[in-house]
C-alpha cells in the first residue's frame, strides 16, 4: 500500500490505533486494485506465458523444456515486487487436461428438473464464477429464487440466464 494512503485505513481498538500497511482484501476496491497491479507486473507475460485473474495465476509453457524458465521469470517478477505466494495453493506441472475439466463441467450443465438439481446448479455457478465474467450478475435470477424460498419453478427467464452465463452449452 502506498505509504500516503495508509492513514486512510486507520482504525481504533480498545488497546491502540492502527492502520494497514498492506492492502486488506475486505476493502471495496481491493480486488480491482490487485488486478491492476498484477496486470502491470506481468504485462510482458500476459497472454503469452501467463494468465492472471484476480488471485489465480497460471504460468503456461508450450514446451516442457520452457517451463522452468517461465516459472523463474514469474518468480523473479514476484520477488521484484515483494509479492508472496501461498505454497499450499500452488500446483506445478499441471497438464492442460486438469483445467479443461472446468470447461467440461460448464458444457455439461443441464437445466435443473427439481429443487435438488437447482441447488446443485447454484453451487456450480458459485464455484465457477471466477472463470465467468459477471457471473453473479447474470445468475441473479437463480439467487433471487433461492432467497425468496419459493417452490421450484424453472422458467424461460432462468433458462435465458443460464444460456447467457454459459453460452457454449
Amino acid at each position: 500500500m502506498e505509504p500516503s494512503d495508509q492513514e486512510d485505513t486507520t482504525f481504533m481498538t480498545p488497546i491502540d490505533i492502527y492502520c494497514y500497511i498492506a492492502m486488506p482484501f475486505g476493502l471495496r476496491n481491493a480486488c480491482a486494485t490487485y488486478q491492476r497491479l498484477v496486470n502491470m507486473m506481468f504485462k510482458d507475460q500476459l497472454g503469452d506465458t501467463m494468465e492472471v485473474y484476480i488471485e489465480d495465476m497460471v504460468v503456461k509453457s508450450e514446451r516442457k523444456e520452457d517451463q522452468h524458465k517461465d516459472l523463474e521469470t514469474t518468480f523473479n517478477i514476484l520477488d521484484k515486487y515483494n509479492m508472496k505466494l501461498n505454497p499450499s495453493k500452488c500446483h506445478f506441472g499441471v497438464k492442460a487436461g486438469k483445467f479443461l475439466g472446468y470447461i467440461k463441467t460448464i458444457i455439461n450443465l443441464k437445466s435443473p428438473r427439481n429443487v435438488k438439481d437447482f441447488q446443485r446448479l447454484t453451487g456450480r455457478v458459485a464455484t465457477l464464477n471466477r472463470f465467468i465474467s459477471r457471473s453473479s450478475e447474470k445468475c441473479k435470477e437463480f439467487y433471487d429464487t433461492l432467497r425468496k424460498n419459493k417452490n421450484f419453478e424453472w422458467t424461460e427467464k432462468h433458462e435465458a440466464a443460464l444460456k447467457d452465463t454459459y453460452p457454449q452449452r
